[in-house]
């Protein structure tokens, strides 16, 4: 597992901010320093301004970072008071925030051709790998889930990157399979021909796709959510167990080795 760099901080303006799906919102912000170093699966630790007595930043995933414009698009879910008030961030709100955090995406070497599944706000980082696999011109199908139509996010993008198949699965049958995506995913996985697994989204679901992957001999990665208080690795608040013992998943995450895992 590679060492990831030092988060450090940064300065960012808010570009946009902008309602993409129910409850979803895009956030694109201006930080030159920190876009050329993303890698995908990584996260950033923002300071939404606001409330004196929330101490806290805020980890999130990206979807994209472009390292000409110098700008990070950001998509995350309203689930709270934090992000509540990040979504009432107008063009030209500045803030700052922890970056890069982690370490991302391992995709193995001679991978001929991945499956990547990405359910409700966890689609993010699944799609920055997407985007990076089709500039390696490596083959890939995807599996996304929802709640409902309202709500789904991704799908277009999926499809601009290249990908192969793109399955859709909503929990209220209002778009593609009625039902979850580890489904459809379980049916790719058991028709073969993957080298490499990639899953983000709640822990029943990644779950899943890691005893199929596992069934089906192919390597997984899971990006796992965890309050990293800190982003740093100093408070262990974000500990996730493993067969190699407790490891913080701000600086050994968010990507684990989905069969390394022992508690989702």
């Amino acid at each position: 597992m590679p060492t990831p760099s030092p988060a450090r901080l940064h300065d960012f303006t808010v570009v946009s901010n902008e309602k993409i799906a129910d409850g979803v919102f895009s956030l694109v912000i201006s930080a030159p320093r920190l876009a050329g170093s993303l890698k995908p699966g990584q996260f950033v630790n923002l300071a939404v301004p606001g409330n004196a007595m929330s101490l806290l930043r805020i980890p999130l995933s990206f979807a994209s970072a472009d390292a000409d414009k110098g700008t990070v698009e950001i998509w995350y879910a309203v689930v709270g008071e934090g992000t509540e008030r990040l979504s009432q961030m107008q063009p030209g709100s500045t803030s700052t925030l922890l970056g890069p955090g982690g370490h991302g995406w391992t995709v193995p070497e001679g991978c001929k051709k991945a499956l990547l599944v990405g359910g409700g706000i966890g689609v993010p980082p699944v799609l920055c790998l997407a985007r990076d696999l089709a500039s390696s011109g490596i083959a890939f199908d995807v599996c996304v889930g929802a709640a409902s139509a309202d709500s789904m996010v991704g799908v277009e993008e999926f499809n601009a990157a290249a990908a192969g198949k793109v399955l859709v699965a909503t929990d209220d049958g209002s778009a593609g399979y009625h039902g979850f995506c580890t489904d459809p995913a379980a049916e790719l996985l058991a028709a073969g021909g993957y080298d490499y697994v990639a899953t983000c989204g709640p822990s029943p679901m990644m779950k899943k796709v890691a005893a199929s992957a596992a069934d089906a001999g192919a390597f997984c990665e899971a990006s796992l959510e965890r309050m990293m208080s800190c982003g740093f690795g100093a408070c262990a608040t974000c500990a996730v167990e493993t067969v190699d013992g407790m490891k913080g998943a701000c600086m050994c995450g968010p990507v684990f080795d989905a069969s390394k895992v022992v508690a989702w």
